[in-house]
């Protein structure tokens, strides 16, 4: 499978810039605040306000999805590029479990750490949950596992997603999310990949079904769209959103993630998908060179990026 460098590169920059840009203006549901918030326009990277979920977080910085994302990474990184459960379950627990914290704890995470207090190391027990949490930090479990076969890249999907999240719809997502994104890393444009992923077996009804919906509305604007779907959390609501997003913009990372931005919500899940998504498609220079360098964890990332290359380089 012929995949070019810089198309890997570009998915795993794309989920973290897609997550960093929201992070002022996620979760923020009525766009009319959000416009009297921010009366310049949303152009991405806007600074969280007194009171907000991310409160205390610079600009530049991730949400929790992107901070549990570079978890992700550096676990494959330092594994030689095998997911494996107990070693990224463990920096989970220790990160998101430190009482100095300053990532925001949603219900995946609660229901997590609760989870490992009781049956400590048990980490394919994760909330039962189908929210954006696994789908927001898959990027580089796709990367890793792109030169084999499908089932053992749904495999460490399936696991990366049990760790925080038993719910067979998390875990439909997941994999569907993660076969769009492995057909882009082929070199296949978005709209392209969205039919193969569409209509693909490997995909179950539960996951298949939201590009059914995302392609039914693919007529409308970005904002509608979201509207009519649903600005919130849960996958029902938010894949058909990031996927819509996506189709509507397949020739521009920062218009697609700026249009998930703009139509409130729990944008940063639905821009980590989407900057996942495009990044693959267009490569790391597909992605304004000016996001890059707003990203506070962005030699961090580097460093976990060179360690995973090389392994898969051997």
């Amino acid at each position: 499978m012929n995949v070019s460098l810089t198309s890997l590169q570009g998915a795993i920059w794309g989920q973290f810039v897609g997550d960093a840009a929201a992070l002022g203006t996620h979760w923020i549901y009525d766009l009319e605040e959000m416009k009297a918030k921010y009366p310049g326009g949303v152009v991405g990277f806007e600074a969280p306000k007194p009171g907000h979920y991310h409160e205390g977080k610079k600009p530049g910085e991730q949400t929790h999805y992107g901070d549990a994302a570079l978890l992700v990474l550096e676990s494959l990184a330092a594994c030689g590029g095998r997911f494996r459960e107990n070693d990224f379950g463990m920096r989970f627990q220790s990160f998101f479990g430190h009482p100095n914290c300053r990532s925001y704890l949603d219900k995946a995470t609660r229901q997590t750490l609760e989870h490992l207090q009781q049956q400590p190391g048990h980490f394919q027990n994760g909330a039962d949950d189908s929210q954006m949490a696994t789908v927001s930090r898959l990027a580089p479990v796709v990367v890793a596992y792109q030169r084999e076969d499908f089932l053992s890249m749904a495999d460490a999907i399936r696991r990366l997603t049990l760790v925080t999240q038993n719910h067979p719809t998390a875990v439909a997502c997941s994999i569907a999310h993660g076969m769009l994104l492995r057909t882009i890393l082929t070199g296949v444009p978005f709209r392209d990949a969205f039919e193969l992923t569409r209509k693909s077996r490997e995909v179950s009804c539960d996951g298949s079904d939201y590009f059914e919906f995302a392609y039914m509305l693919r007529e409308l604007d970005v904002e509608t769209a979201t509207g009519r779907f649903g600005q919130s959390c849960p996958l029902p609501q938010s894949l058909p959103s990031a996927l819509h997003a996506a189709w509507k913009h397949p020739d521009s990372f920062e218009d697609a993630v700026l249009s998930t931005i703009r139509a409130g919500g729990d944008s940063a899940g639905r821009a980590s998908m989407i900057g996942a998504w495009l990044g693959a498609l267009h490569g790391i220079e597909g992605i304004p060179n000016a996001w890059l360098e707003k990203l506070s964890q962005r030699d961090r990332i580097q460093k976990a990026l060179d360690q995973l290359f090389s392994h898969l380089s051997e």
